[in-house]
């Protein structure tokens, strides 16, 4: 299959590896992973925040870079992301662009799919052939868990790695408090659900604290490295990238 990669905002400026090992995982499987060079922001943040005609241009790019019918699925190592093409476009496109644009949008969004989403639903698979020696707990991300849906299927991912002790995280649909802009303006309520969330990872002894959302990974990663925790932030997809002859190699010891 041939797969277009949306690298998002946070994956391009701040955790590239996230974007470099979802293409190595589809590599791996067999499928030619492209990357449209003129990809830009999906427009998110602006929605979220209530500036709905903002991004219209974004949108529509977005449109432009991935419709390319030789693509025949868009992934998105971001389930926020993933939600806001499947979702915001539509609403911005309806609102606000012409016929051509919410043709383009609704072509995209049907093709668009979370990683997870993608392995399990789309290419039927999920022992992707990882390796993981370590103990992880999972977090399912508020955006993958009640806008996608996506269930069980990362859990489903886990499980099949090799080697890996998944241990459940206790209260784990509970929200980590990030909600992008939401953190800075209810800056106080932000990190009460932090605690909340780093003192379930914490019960867990996991080494490892994965989810499908870079995003909510830097939120809960902070709070773990302030308080001295022993326990760091992975995503989903450098876990299913490594292997037994490519293994992941941290900077630091993991449990």
């Amino acid at each position: 299959m041939r797969i277009g990669l949306f690298a998002t905002c946070l994956g391009d400026t701040l955790f590239p590896e996230a974007v470099k090992s979802t293409a190595v995982l589809l590599a791996r499987l067999g499928h030619d992973v492209v990357f449209p060079p003129g990809q830009t922001c999906c427009g998110q943040m602006h929605v979220n925040t209530g500036y709905q005609r903002e991004p219209l241009p974004l949108v529509r790019n977005f449109a432009d870079q991935f419709g390319d019918a030789s693509i025949e699925a868009v992934v998105v190592p971001s389930g926020s992301c993933a939600g806001s093409v499947r979702h915001q476009h539509e609403i911005v496109a309806e609102r606000y662009g012409d016929a051509a644009l919410r043709s383009g949008v609704a072509d995209v969004k049907a093709k668009t799919y979370e990683l997870s989403e993608l392995l399990v639903d789309v290419l039927g698979t999920e022992d992707v052939g990882a390796y993981f020696p370590h103990r992880v707990t999972y977090h399912p991300t508020c955006h993958s868990l009640r806008m996608l849906r996506v269930g069980d299927k990362p859990l489903k991912l886990l499980r099949a790695v090799d080697s890996i002790d998944l241990v459940e995280l206790p209260e784990a649909d509970s929200c980590c408090g990030f909600g992008g802009t939401f953190a800075v303006k209810n800056a106080e309520t932000s990190t009460a659900m932090l605690q909340d969330k780093m003192r379930n990872i914490a019960a867990t002894g996991a080494g490892v604290c994965t989810a499908g959302d870079s995003s909510c990974l830097m939120h809960i990663g902070g709070g773990l490295s302030r308080i001295g925790s022993g326990t760091r932030t992975l995503h989903l997809a450098q876990i299913l990238s490594a292997t037994r002859t490519s293994p992941y190699v941290p900077t630091e010891a993991v449990r």
